[in-house]
């Protein structure tokens, strides 16, 4: 919602009045001037590393005696005790560990041991989980046990440790770029898969290439590192986990931020670790989105960022309500944010608040202290300089500790029970699980198919194949499916006559359910078991191939862009005879570029169906996507589709179509493609606050769904707001708007944009030694490298500078959102824009009644 003209003159304004000198800026931890935290708190700057000495901090745990465990993360490990209040910490009060490590990247005290997670990035030892402990008895931990090797790479290692809330186990956190080992057993079928039914994509600029299903791995270990159990997978980046009162494990994972304003995309999300659970991450353009049924939705998407450490807030000095926070830390962004989550029936939702942030701020790791009840946390990784911080409260609310007792509804109660069922065997598990696996909870539905999934096949194939609840036929199908298919990329299973005979059983009963009579999450579960089917078990014979296509074709296009996603790309990959035409309409059509980027992906090996009229706006579209903006990999994507697309055509459709093909795209400048956003409105009013308040009291009643979405893509909130699963992520996620304003405080957000500026986007400016100012984001870290995204209406828009180059930097007061953006709209377009952001994009809200 803001033009990059008006952002740039906003933002250089501002560059004059709120930049904070630095000093000496490449040799200190940023200074507490240049950290924000929430009112009541106080931040120390206890110790600046010396990067020379020390390293750069990456991790932080308490022994037994209280005493703080900093890891280097290319280097050994620290101990010191906490510093009195009012003091510093001291570089002479700091003791070298003896123990021979390196490049630790998870620490844990327990079973009085120091066990750690080793990420070699430089291979000078072997990655894995090892044992720390003192040989002599004097309080030195000088004795290395390794207990298992691991073979990583670079970032996406193996990561935090944590004790289980029984105090009898440890969880183990890795990421994709980590081998999976071989556990003793698995919560999760181990019969994951790419499962894309349409040829693999994988990312444009090649990072990861080969890393395939199942992703980032948690793991729950015996004290003695030889009982190994898989708990959950597909996860991309996991650096660390916390356990609430519950007992129950969140995690913060990064999705792949070269994505950016693409429909795979992913923002940075609290994932609830429930036994068995699968999260989706896939290599390039598979990525699940939160609507597939074969993988699980975030609690609460956090934006864009690289995540790191996690810890609840339980024995803080905090007000309550930060005491029963928990703490996520992003690097890139430099943010700490507190999320209150709250039980929400088989899983939780969460909302998030900026707790402390700083620019730059690259927050690795923090921890609560007891004694004193502070937080502790330390910045640094990539060798860029490290720093120790105390938080202290100093406000006026109560801090006196609260007592956390577990609170387990009954629906969790009941997934609890569900997931005894994924730990050893259980006779009766699938008469157990059965009557659940059309439960309306997401989360208790996945933990009772996956306790039947688990099971020979011979023990539930039948009942899956002849369920007469045509819902829980969809469901169980899709199982059926994982089961006993063939995962091309992983090859796992035999490609038996028994196999594929199992896949037409499938197909053959999914065409005997009546779409009609599913609900919205069945419909959806049922196309996404023809595609895994499809891939798994091979593309069906050309009369079943027509059955499915005249079963699906009747409901494409649907009323939704979940739907539509999943419609296209089965009914393209089955040559469907009305897919190209359906297709390029909602190409058309579509409002985002998400949306178009998805229906061109789709349709981009069709080969039946075209016109030259329809292929023409096919490659038209990609002249107007040439000025679509997006992440590192963005024009590569298009760029890959593009070359997909031209590569199905016949020689005499390359013939026709040879001038379009040769015509190169009009580039143009954000401003200019902004305009055409806007092209045909003008000047509507100057419309003040209260009046539009006024109205929209009695406003907001039968208004036009469609025309709010065609308003908010005009106004140009797409481009740097995230909506439901589209839009970009320089802005504020207004997705759960309708709960946390009403008509009146959004309105003021929007018409006055910097009164409250959300912390997370606050722009920062660097002024260097050579006199010039830079206006932007810090995004990424690397030694004495800063990266700034330069252009918040261009995520791939970066600038690097040396540390040692910058004289100041500093938030702005002004937003980089320009007022006046609903001057152009009536007054019943300014309604129908507030209740499409308010209903959160329901089509079914009150609003929308007629």
């Amino acid at each position: 919602m803001k033009t990059p003209v008006l952002t740039s003159l906003l933002l250089l304004t501002g560059i004059l009045f709120t930049a904070h000198a630095f000093g000496q800026f490449d040799t200190q931890a940023t200074p507490i001037e240049s950290i924000s935290v929430k009112k009541g708190f106080k931040v120390e700057l206890l110790f600046t590393v010396p990067k020379d000495r020390m390293g750069s901090w990456v991790n932080l745990c308490l022994d037994d005696k209280n005493r703080i465990i900093a890891s280097d993360q290319f280097g050994g490990l620290y101990r010191f005790k906490a510093p009195a209040k009012g003091k510093l910490l001291e570089e002479k009060q700091i003791e070298k560990v003896p123990a021979d490590i390196r490049a630790v990247n998870g620490l844990l005290w327990a079973f009085d041991s120091l066990y750690v997670a080793v990420n070699d990035y430089e291979k000078k030892m072997d990655s894995g989980v090892y044992r720390l402990t003192d040989s002599n008895g004097d309080d030195q931990l000088d004795r290395v046990e390794k207990l298992k090797t691991m073979h990583a790479r670079g970032d996406h290692g193996v990561h935090a440790l944590l004790l289980s809330p029984d105090k009898k186990s440890i969880y183990l956190i890795t990421g994709n770029n980590t081998e999976p080992v071989q556990a003793t057993r698995s919560r999760v079928p181990l019969d994951w898969g790419e499962d894309h039914l349409l040829p693999r994509m994988p990312d444009g600029r090649g990072h990861n290439r080969d890393r395939l299903a199942p992703g980032g791995i948690i793991y729950k270990i015996s004290p003695d590192g030889k009982d190994w159990e898989i708990v959950s997978s597909g996860y991309r980046n996991i650096f660390d986990a916390g356990f609430n009162a519950d007992g129950e494990l969140f995690t913060y994972d990064a999705d792949m931020e070269y994505d950016f304003n693409t429909p795979w995309y992913r923002p940075t999300r609290i994932n609830h670790v429930t036994s068995g659970s699968m999260y989706g991450w896939r290599n390039g353009t598979g990525k699940r989105p939160e609507f597939y049924p074969d993988n699980l939705p975030a609690v609460l998407n956090i934006g864009p960022g690289s995540p790191t450490g996690v810890t609840f807030g339980y024995g803080a000095n905090f007000p309550a309500k930060y005491q029963k926070a928990m703490f996520i830390l992003d690097w890139s962004w430099g943010k700490i944010y507190a999320v209150h989550l709250k039980p929400d029936g088989g899983t939780y939702t969460g909302k998030k608040e900026t707790f402390i942030t700083g620019s730059p701020l690259p927050v690795t790791d923090a921890i609560i202290h007891p004694e004193d009840g502070s937080m502790y946390f330390a910045i640094g990784g990539r060798k860029v300089q490290s720093g120790l911080y105390r938080v202290s409260y100093v406000g006026k609310e109560k801090s006196n500790p609260v007592t956390v007792k577990p609170q387990i509804n009954e629906l969790a109660s009941l997934r609890h029970k569900l997931e005894n069922l994924h730990i050893g065997e259980h006779p009766d598990a699938v008469n157990v699980a059965w009557p659940h696996i059309d439960h309306p909870d997401r989360f208790i539905r996945w933990a009772a198919l996956i306790a039947i999934q688990r099971l020979p096949v011979e023990k539930w194939a039948n009942r899956a194949l002849f369920e007469k609840n045509q819902g829980k036929r969809a469901y169980a199908l899709l199982s059926l499916a994982k089961a006993t298919g063939i995962d091309p990329y992983h090859r796992k299973k035999s490609d038996s006559p028994v196999n594929r005979k199992m896949g037409n059983k499938i197909l053959q009963s999914l065409l005997k359910i009546d779409f009609q009579k599913l609900d919205p999450s069945e419909q959806l579960s049922m196309v996404r078991t023809y595609q895994v089917a499809m891939v798994r078990f091979g593309k069906p014979s050309k009369q079943t191939a027509d059955q499915i296509v005249a079963q699906l074709d009747a409901h494409f296009p649907a009323k939704t862009y979940e739907m539509n996603w999943l419609l296209c790309e089965t009914l393209a990959f089955l040559e469907a005879p009305s897919v190209a035409q359906k297709g390029i309409d909602l190409l058309n059509n579509a409002t985002t570029q998400e949306e178009q980027m998805e229906y061109a992906r789709s349709l981009r090996n069709l080969k039946t169906g075209w016109t030259n009229e329809l292929r023409s706006q096919y490659f038209n579209w990609f002249q107007k996507a040439a000025n679509y903006r997006g992440g590192a990999s963005f024009t590569k994507f298009i760029e890959f589709i593009r070359n997909d697309a031209v590569a199905s055509l016949s020689q005499k459709e390359q013939k026709t179509l040879a001038a379009l093909l040769a015509k190169k795209a009009e580039i143009k400048s954000p401003a200019e493609v902004m305009a055409e956003a806007m092209a045909g409105r003008t000047f509507v009013k100057n419309w003040e606050l209260e009046e539009l308040s006024k109205i929209s009291s009695n406003g907001l009643k039968e208004r036009d769904f469609e025309n709010g979405r065609k308003m908010f893509a005009a106004g140009g909130c797409f481009a740097c707001h995230r909506f439901g699963n589209e839009g970009g992520m320089n802005g504020p996620d207004l997705t759960g708007s309708g709960g946390r304003y009403s008509p009146h405080d959004l309105l003021e957000q929007i018409i006055y944009p910097s009164k409250e500026i959300n912390e997370q986007f606050v722009p920062t400016f660097v002024t260097l030694k050579n006199g010039q100012t830079l206006t932007g984001v810090v995004v990424n870290l690397s030694g004495d490298r800063v990266t700034l995204n330069t252009d918040l209406y261009n995520p791939n828009q970066r600038t690097n500078v040396q540390r040692k180059e910058v004289v100041s930097m500093g938030p702005s007061p002004v937003s980089p959102m320009p007022p006046g953006l609903l001057n152009m709209m009536k007054e019943d377009e300014v309604m129908d824009l507030l209740a499409y952001i308010l209903s959160g994009g329901d089509t079914n809200h009150k609003f929308f009644s007629n």
